[in-house]
């Protein structure tokens, strides 16, 4: 958000922001100090805020965070902040006053107005966002849409998520098409390496690259846009897992090169669990069969991909108000954040002796997912450590070529926070092995 939108924002926060799902007329604490660091820092540069506490305590008591846990498992699902969850509560309360009255003639009047502002947050057109409950259901809807043959060549990544994997082998194996495997070593910096390892697999006969924007197990960013541009050379198409990008750091979906691009909204964008979203370039929508089923599957209109049936229409609504969250932070600020945060433990721990660290530090190459892992010593040993003797809340990784405890922070997340992981890390590490 620039300076204008954000001093629009906060001249009407008691109507269009913070006090928007208050139902007290009167603003509480961690509201007010919210708005006062907003303005206190309005005209900040983004990267010199990355750093500043005052403003990033307040964003943390806008969450409902539990103080007696650190959680660095973002990367799995994230927790929304206070306004979205009464957002969610209040839409859950309305529709059991009168369910097929409330969600289908009241709320579902509000999925347009919700796809404009998905569509805008993506910098594309309204009509190419289909409103979707995970990564997962973006993805396969293309997957198990798109038309292929027999003998038709896939190119993906043994790097990939296992969903995605899952339902190309799926594909694979009911269709007979043929998919093709990079073996990425990871991290790496060399944009020609990253590149090469799937134009490489180019053939004649490949009709779609399949292409994590972030690898979710390590936080490797790709150069989606030069594999991508590669592959239209050749007639290929392009479908983006996006689930750890999206609201993550800035882009916009056109600018990837994408051809479909699907992305949980409960990650990065601290949406409630269970919000995704599906893009699909207007003139390729006609060309998917949705994944359920609908009156006419060779519509041009991206609404055919929402054929859900009932489904929690309180969750979906309360999206807007992520929105509305992510704008007010910026997201600027918040990518400058993200960065700032992986790079501030992973700075503190990489001269300790046995550490390997997984991940990236430049800009555009990582964000805020970062991987560590200790020489000699299992991932779970480390990640079970941090819990049970610091209540650190991570994740060990154990996929393909990739081992460590991944730690994913997000703007709740404070130094102090990460000044104990710095503590629990280096004890483990100066420890006996047990």
């Amino acid at each position: 958000m620039n300076n204008t939108g954000r001093r629009n924002f906060l001249s009407g926060m008691g109507k269009l922001g913070l006090g928007a799902v208050l139902t007290n007329i009167t603003m509480p604490a961690w509201s007010r100090q919210l708005q006062q660091q907003l303005q206190r820092f309005e005209h900040a540069d983004a990267a010199a805020l990355a750093g500043e506490e005052d403003f990033w305590t307040a964003v943390q008591q806008a969450y409902t965070v539990s103080p007696s846990l650190i959680n660095l498992n973002n990367g799995g699902v994230s927790p929304s902040p206070r306004v979205v969850q009464e957002a969610m509560k209040k839409y859950h309360d309305l529709s059991n006053e009168g369910p097929s009255y409330y969600m289908w003639r009241i709320l579902d009047q509000g999925r347009e107005p919700l796809r404009r502002n998905l569509a805008a947050l993506a910098g594309c057109d309204t009509e190419e966002i289909a409103i979707q409950r995970n990564a997962s259901e973006a993805l396969e809807t293309v997957i198990f849409g798109l038309p292929l043959k027999p003998g038709d060549e896939v190119v993906l990544s043994k790097q990939d998520y296992p969903n995605m994997i899952n339902a190309w082998k799926q594909r694979a194996l009911r269709d007979g098409i043929k998919l093709v495997w990079a073996d990425l070593q990871l991290p790496s910096e060399d944009t020609d390496y990253l590149v090469s390892q799937y134009t490489k697999l180019f053939t004649a006969k490949t009709k779609v690259v399949h292409l994590t924007h972030i690898i979710n197990w390590n936080g490797q960013i790709l150069p989606v846009r030069k594999i991508a541009d590669a592959a239209h050379a050749k007639q290929i198409e392009v479908l983006v897992d996006g689930a750890h990008s999206f609201a993550h750091f800035e882009f916009t979906i056109p600018s990837l090169g994408a051809d479909y691009f699907g992305t949980s909204l409960h990650k990065w964008l601290s949406a409630c669990i269970g919000s995704g979203m599906l893009y699909i370039k207007k003139e390729k929508i006609a060309r998917i069969f949705p994944l359920f089923a609908a009156g006419d599957p060779v519509s041009a209109d991206i609404r055919k991909f929402e054929n859900l049936g009932t489904r929690p229409f309180f969750i979906e609504q309360a999206i807007g108000k992520a929105i509305e969250f992510h704008q007010m932070i910026g997201g600027a600020r918040k990518e400058q954040r993200l960065h700032y945060l992986k790079n501030y433990w992973m700075d503190k721990v990489r001269e300790l002796p046995g550490i390997e660290l997984g991940t990236s530090s430049k800009t555009g190459f990582g964000c805020a997912i970062g991987l560590v892992n200790v020489k000699d010593r299992k991932p779970a040993e480390l990640d079970q450590y941090l819990f049970n003797q610091y209540k650190i809340h991570a994740v060990s990784i154990e996929w393909e070529n990739i081992r460590g405890v991944r730690v994913t922070p997000h703007v709740y997340t404070t130094k102090a926070q990460l000044d104990l992981l710095v503590e629990a890390i280096t004890k483990f590490v100066t420890a006996k092995p047990y």
